[in-house]
């Protein structure tokens, strides 16, 4: 236990840096959105918004269009755009490939050559994992709640911060599986960009069918195996989606891409 808490500690301390400042520019992006959406909702601009997107556009979004161009769909927007996603996405990948990363410097050589399980390296990094990606997305709601409640009327306010606790745990849930796969797939390559490169490609390419299935039916069968597909903000925020039904898909893709690590890194040639 002492030698999972030191590594655990040791990987926290390299990490900080990043997760706390990716942590401070959410709060404070959540919070401008926050204002903008005021802004725009005192202006009443939303429907000249509307008249303003590409006709490709609306048949990707569809009756979601209505949602993001709302106070609500605007206000929440950091939990749906695409920069937000591929930054936290990013941030998992690199979080979860650290093992390679200690092979390829030879640190774990040093680290199995205690009496140190080899469990409590994949083990460590889970739990990174999982503490990184509830600090952001309670960062994430955090920043939300204080530009809702302080700087809007309580009755916009409320409407619009309803969904946000179940946004906050869907994307945790998203993040976790992708550093679970990201974890998997750090403990089959001896090199850390390696492993980071293949889980970002695949993310990209997940992400890509997942949004291109939405216009092109074919597409729709695959998209069911693409992690992103259970991560539908705008119906969270509609109230129309099954959030529970994708919260525990997305644990079940992170609970197994965490007993694949663990088998492979058992029985692996370090």
């Amino acid at each position: 236990m002492k030698s999972g808490l030191a590594l655990f500690v040791h990987s926290a301390r390299r990490a900080r840096t990043l997760i706390l400042t990716v942590a401070a520019l959410l709060v404070l992006f959540q919070v401008l959105l926050t204002l903008g959406a005021e802004s725009l909702q005192k202006a009443t601009s939303f429907p000249r918004l509307a008249a303003l997107i590409p006709d490709v556009f609306r048949q990707v979004l569809g009756p979601s269009l209505l949602t993001m161009l709302s106070f609500s769909g605007i206000a929440c927007l950091g939990y749906f755009h695409v920069a937000v996603l591929a930054v936290l996405v990013g941030l998992m990948i690199a979080l979860g490939t650290e093992p390679a990363g200690e092979a390829e410097t030879r640190f774990l050589d040093l680290v199995l050559a205690h009496p140190v399980a080899r469990h409590w390296v994949i083990t460590r990094t889970i739990a990174l994992l999982v503490t990184c990606a509830a600090l952001l997305a309670g960062a994430m709601m955090l920043g939300s709640g204080l530009g809702l409640y302080y700087l809007v009327s309580s009755d916009l306010a409320r409407a619009a911060f309803r969904p946000v606790p179940k946004l906050s745990l869907n994307l945790a849930v998203l993040m976790v599986g992708w550093g679970g796969i990201a974890l998997a797939m750090a403990t089959t390559v001896h090199r850390r960009s390696v492993a980071a490169a293949r889980t970002a490609l695949l993310a990209a390419a997940f992400y890509m069918v997942d949004l291109i299935a939405q216009v092109w039916k074919p597409l729709k069968p695959l998209a069911r195996y693409s992690p992103f597909h259970y991560y539908n903000a705008l119906s969270v925020i509609t109230g129309s989606g099954n959030a529970s039904s994708d919260i525990i898909i997305l644990a079940c893709v992170a609970c197994a891409s965490f007993l694949l690590a663990y088998i492979i890194f058992q029985y692996r040639d370090l």
